[in-house]
């Protein structure tokens, strides 16, 4: 199955922005590892645009959107 992958902000460093990996079968938290990503470094994880956990299981043609923490004020 296909998964689009994308990150955003620092998490792109040294990484992409937008990629598509081929899985047997996959979690977000399988994904993270992959990337080398710690999960507390994770303040927003979507699939398919909408709030999604580390657990949950991935489908093909799912998208996976992993945001890091932002600071501001």
């Amino acid at each position: 199955m296909h998964i689009e992958v994308r990150l955003f902000a620092t998490l792109r460093k040294g990484r992409f922005k937008r990629e598509t990996f081929e899985y047997e079968s996959s979690t977000p938290a399988h994904i993270l590892s992959q990337l080398n990503i710690p999960h507390e470094d994770v303040a927003i994880l979507l699939v398919n645009g909408r709030d999604g956990s580390f657990d949950q299981p991935l489908n093909d043609g799912d998208t996976v959107s992993i945001f890091p923490p932002v600071g501001g004020g």
